[in-house]
């Protein structure tokens, strides 16, 4: 039986195994995060250890963001991702042993999963840069929207399995599947084809990141949209991942509610992934910065106390916009950077979106505690509302030309571009 158009990407071979191996992955770390945050709540700690933790993967993350753009443009995607996926199948083995205690140490949390940021930050650009060599032409649309609807959908099994194998069996069996994951991911990535031999390299390293930021800084369009998600995740997203499991735990449930609000929130990303499917917006950029005022929904929801429905009904509004927002987004910057340094420029855009995160995943909870837990998400409310007015009314956002119909683009979170460096 043929297999619907938009599936048809999968009979190519190698896009077939990384796809396996990419969603194995995903569905582990989605349900990585919310046992880490629930070990760390049911053992005594507060907001306060729950964003240390949270930033200290974040953190990380983007200190090596910038080194992961050159060392994919050097290496290739296909050293980088086994390795880095090593790096994360072990720390997530180890975290999972010392939640095996009764109250594991904070600083142990912490540089575990600090050691699991910095390897999301190498896997994150080479990723990027792998995808168009695993399928060209016409099918690149549809390779990328598959990823980014097989991540809405591991966004939903993950956190609601999460719930239940934290609540019956402990956090411990959670991430111990997690590194599993990873484990599966290293070996399909290891089957792929190796790429041909690499040009020599005659610039240094530092000239490689003057080049990235010299494209990326040339793009007025483009640090503007990364400043605005760099400010959303300081005032919005950041307190809504630290406050949001203090809420939950208080009057929604605890771990299981949580979960459940964050497989909504993919259900939603599903619903708006395949939107994007059937219909795209003339005006892309316009669009994707409109959508983005959906990640505000849910803080709403949590600081006007609403029930465990109406909290849902907010996730799911906000995945809708998530994914929205991801695909035209990384869409744009995939057809407007050229492909040489595509890389490199996903790795500052990355960088300007996550460098704000580890500020406001450690201050939610100490801010909370002086202004109240509804103050500081209403707050990033407020804040996203007016930036959202801002960014779609500048000139250099609308004057940004829609793509080629023929080129793909990666329904991606909107720090993800697809890269053309080597793989």
């Amino acid at each position: 039986m043929p297999l619907p158009n938009g599936l048809a990407v999968l009979r190519e071979r190698d896009f077939r195994r990384f796809f396996i191996g990419y969603v194995t992955s995903l569905l582990g770390s989605s349900m990585a995060s919310v046992a880490v945050a629930f070990a760390i709540l049911d053992t005594g700690g507060g907001g306060t250890e729950l964003g240390c933790v949270l930033a200290a993967r974040t953190l990380p993350l983007v200190l090596v963001l910038l080194a992961g753009g050159v060392v994919t443009y050097r290496l290739g995607s296909r050293r980088v991702m086994p390795a880095a996926d090593t790096v994360r199948c072990l720390t997530q083995g180890a975290l999972a042993l010392v939640l095996l205690g009764s109250r594991p140490g904070l600083w142990a949390l912490v540089s575990l999963v600090a050691l699991w940021g910095a390897a999301e930050a190498l896997f994150n650009p080479a990723l990027n840069a792998l995808v168009p060599h695993l399928t060209r032409g016409a099918a690149l649309s549809d390779a990328n929207a598959l990823l980014g609807m097989a991540a809405s959908a591991t966004s939903i099994a993950g956190p609601m399995l999460a719930g239940v194998l934290t609540a019956v069996s402990g956090p411990s069996c959670v991430l111990a599947l997690d590194a599993a994951g990873y484990a599966v991911s290293v070996v399909v990535l290891l089957l792929l084809p190796r790429a041909a031999p690499l040009p020599a390299r005659a610039a240094s390293f530092t000239a490689d990141l003057k080049g990235g930021w010299t494209a990326f800084r040339s793009r007025t369009w483009l640090w503007v949209t990364t400043a605005h998600i760099g400010l959303m995740n300081l005032f919005v997203w950041g307190p809504f991942l630290v406050l949001g499991p203090v809420v939950s735990q208080r009057r929604l449930g605890g771990a299981s509610s949580w979960g459940l609000v964050m497989a909504v929130d993919g259900a939603g990303a599903v619903a708006g992934g395949i939107a994007m499917l059937v219909r795209r917006p003339r005006r892309p950029l316009f669009a994707a910065i409109a959508a983005s005022l959906g990640w505000s929904l849910p803080s709403a929801a949590l600081a006007t106390g609403l029930p465990l429905a109406g909290v849902c009904a907010a996730a799911f509004l906000a995945g809708i916009g998530s994914a929205v927002c991801g695909t035209l987004y990384a869409a744009t910057v995939q057809r407007h950077v050229p492909r040489e340094v595509l890389a490199r420029v996903s790795a500052y855009s990355s960088f300007g979106a996550f460098v704000l995160g580890p500020v406001g995943l450690a201050a939610a909870g100490p801010v909370a505690l002086l202004v109240g837990t509804s103050g500081v998400l209403g707050f990033g409310v407020l804040w996203q509302t007016s930036a959202v007015i801002a960014v779609i009314a500048l000139p250099a956002i609308r004057a940004v030309p829609p793509p080629h119909p023929l080129h793909g683009g990666p329904a991606e979170p909107p720090w993800r571009g697809c890269g053309g460096e080597p793989n």
